[in-house]
């Protein structure tokens, strides 16, 4: 077991496999972003050897990112092999649901736990407006076929002043019909996303305490994160939010993260943390980068 600083233990790995996406959403990835080049980017063998190494120590549920991860040639090969990991217990992924539809069978067969798509709006018009791209239906079908698998799924929407709050209600209703998560995400100020407005997550539950009086707050936990997850009489799904900015959750952070390039963040806000790529192509032993890896958590 990994404990950090004020005894927290760290269990959660998040890792992001590229800095890629097929999309340019405006508050993330515009048009004029660059991206780093292939040979920076951690090798699969590399990735599994830290994951290796971090399991060891106490590391069970991993989420594979981006970028947009199914963009990463192979990447179902990749979520097998950390699936196969003694002591890895979830993998899970999260993605724009782009490509979810064509390779959702090679996911399943991977073994993957649960998926997280991505969307702000249902609008087709209003989707390419804020992703650059006329995709809204495809991921729309990739959704409907998850659903139908069975697999764990949930939404993730990040609700934009002026740009989506007027299609919360219809997010509500998905939750309703389906047996789902529909999570809202507090816009965080960094990079583009600082000329974004956010909707704190306190208006998103007036709103839906005002739609569902009854509703009420679950108790038990639907996830490796910090969401907190409402429901309502006749609900097959729940409402989750996540006060990235308004709600302070630091006390039950659990998690680390790696970056494409390879760096072990302790934080997002943060840039203090450990670059495994460079111990791991120096020559480091598994030995030493498993004490580098300690000793840098333990100041979380």
């Amino acid at each position: 077991m990994i404990t950090d600083h004020y005894n927290r233990n760290i269990d959660y790995i998040r890792i992001s496999i590229t800095d890629r996406c097929n999309l340019r959403c405006r508050y993330c990835m515009p048009e004029d972003i660059s991206f780093v080049g292939h040979d920076k980017i951690l090798r699969y063998e590399e990735i599994t050897r830290i994951v290796q190494i971090l399991a060891q120590r106490g590391i069970t549920k991993v989420k594979i990112t981006g970028g947009e991860p199914l963009v990463r040639h192979e990447c179902t090969d990749l979520i097998r092999e950390i699936k196969e990991i003694p002591g890895i217990e979830m993998v899970t992924l999260t993605t724009n649901g782009i490509l979810l539809q064509s390779m959702l069978p090679k996911l399943l067969e991977a073994g993957v736990d649960a998926v997280n798509v991505s969307l702000d709006t249902f609008q087709r018009a209003r989707y390419e407006h804020l992703t650059g791209k006329d995709a809204c239906e495809m991921v729309l079908a990739g959704i409907q076929d998850a659903y139908k698998s069975g697999i764990p799924l949930k939404l993730n929407c990040v609700p934009i002043e002026g740009e989506n709050t007027d299609e919360l209600s219809e997010f509500f209703s998905w939750a309703k019909r389906k047996q789902i998560a529909v999570r809202f995400i507090e816009m965080m100020p960094i990079g583009y996303g600082k000329t974004y407005k956010s909707v704190p997550s306190d208006e998103i539950l007036r709103q839906f305490f005002e739609a569902y009086p009854d509703a009420y707050r679950l108790e038990k936990s639907l996830g490796n994160g910090p969401a907190v997850y409402y429901s309502a009489p006749g609900f097959a799904g729940e409402i989750g939010v996540i006060g990235a900015i308004h709600e302070k959750f630091c006390n039950t952070c659990n998690r680390i993260r790696l970056t494409s390039e390879g760096f072990l963040k302790l934080c997002l806000y943060s840039g203090e943390g450990l670059d495994l790529r460079a111990m791991l192509r120096g020559g480091c032993s598994d030995e030493e980068i498993a004490e580098a890896v300690t000793n840098v958590i333990e100041r979380k």
